[in-house]
């Protein structure tokens, strides 16, 4: 038989802190998943009131597929160059335009292509001074307006709408 432990022993107040401590862990990952569950939702383009009662493993599923689709850099071990940084980030921002146009059908096809084409011609020579690729001397000067598009023709001409 031991002898009983006095209030003050260590193992004592480990035993009596161990149910806090893991009820803290618990309602950090609770948190943390439900930040990710809401960022994962709006970069996907799909509403959270439709996924409101996710698995803690599908929303971890849903996250591991999205950032497999981010493109890979072609070299991890040395550091890219600014220009090539912009050109991948542009090529993303583009992907993920051409999905968001594509899921949310706010333009018409015609349109869509127009936009999408005039990005991708762009994208092919994008660099973040905006010259063509291949001429990055020097530090990058601001990058010029893009090009405006032609208006879109009106859905409904019988609606005035201001914008």
């Amino acid at each position: 038989m031991g002898l009983p432990r006095r209030a003050g022993d260590p193992a004592e107040l480990r035993k009596s802190l161990k149910p806090l401590l893991e009820k803290r862990r618990r309602a950090r990952i609770n948190e943390s998943l439900s930040q990710l569950k809401g960022l994962i939702l709006s970069l996907l383009g799909r509403e959270s009131s439709h996924f409101s009662k996710l698995e803690k493993a599908d929303i971890l599923e849903m996250t591991v597929r999205f950032l497999q689709e981010l493109p890979a850099s072609s070299c991890p071990t040395a550091a890219p160059t600014p220009s090539d940084s912009y050109r991948e980030g542009y090529r993303a921002c583009l992907a993920r335009l051409a999905r968001v146009l594509h899921t949310r059908r706010v333009l018409e096809p015609a349109v869509r292509a127009r936009l999408l084409e005039h990005l991708r011609r762009r994208a092919a020579s994008a660099t973040p001074d905006g010259g063509r690729a291949g001429n990055s001397c020097g530090p990058p000067a601001p990058s010029p307006p893009p090009a405006p598009l032609p208006p879109a023709p009106p859905r409904d001409p019988g609606l005035w709408r201001p914008w």
